[in-house]
């Protein structure tokens, strides 16, 4: 998994929590649910690097 894909995938996780967290606080579903979302983004796209990266072996 390259560098720059790595921090990526990181930034939409750290996003992602926190929109999920401030959502929950001000009680707003909808920025809960794009939080999550963009925390799934990020797990995919590490999925899809490890996946790339087996295969690179």
């Amino acid at each position: 998994m390259g560098a720059e894909d790595k921090i990526k995938a990181a930034a939409e996780k750290v996003a992602g929590k926190a929109k999920e967290t401030v959502g929950k606080i001000v009680d707003d579903d909808k920025l809960v649910a794009e939080g999550k979302a963009e925390q799934a983004k990020g797990d995919v796209r590490d999925a899809a690097e490890n996946v790339k990266d087996a295969f690179k072996k």
